[in-house]
């Protein structure tokens, strides 16, 4: 089992604070033998008749010296899990969680071009305060 990202814990209480309901931790997505761990699932009543929400979190740190290569890692993990989950949980959407940090650090005009190309769904979250900062879709 992969450890838990630095900021687990702060994205999960995050999710909670913010009404979501954690239903898996970790996520396992389990197609024929392949088997994957993404880090949350998490999901959402909405009103009666939209049934409910239902996403699951990749969360990243972006530690490393190079912020490219935490990104190349972190977009590749995305695709292959936004692709499996298509088939095992198609009613999920995947989202990758970072801090409002290297989001406003690194995440300019220029990263825009891979958020836009590779349709990536983020959480920006405050990990001090543990609250979910922006959502983008």
């Amino acid at each position: 089992m992969p450890a838990k990202d630095i900021y687990h814990d702060a994205v999960k209480n995050a999710l909670i604070k913010d009404g979501w309901r954690i239903t898996a931790d970790p996520y396992f997505i389990i197609y024929k033998k392949l088997r994957l761990v993404a880090d949350l699932g998490a999901e959402r009543s909405l009103a009666a008749e939209k049934g409910d929400d239902k996403i699951v979190i990749e969360v990243k740190s972006f530690i490393n010296p190079s912020f490219i290569y935490d990104l190349e890692r972190a977009v590749g993990q995305y695709i292959i899990y936004r692709n499996f989950l298509k088939k095992t949980a198609p009613d999920h959407q995947i989202y990758l969680a970072i801090t409002q940090l290297v989001y406003q650090a690194n995440f300019d005009e220029t990263i825009q071009i891979i958020i836009d190309e590779n349709k990536l769904k983020l959480i920006v979250i405050n990990p001090v305060k543990e609250i979910i900062k922006k959502w983008i879709n």
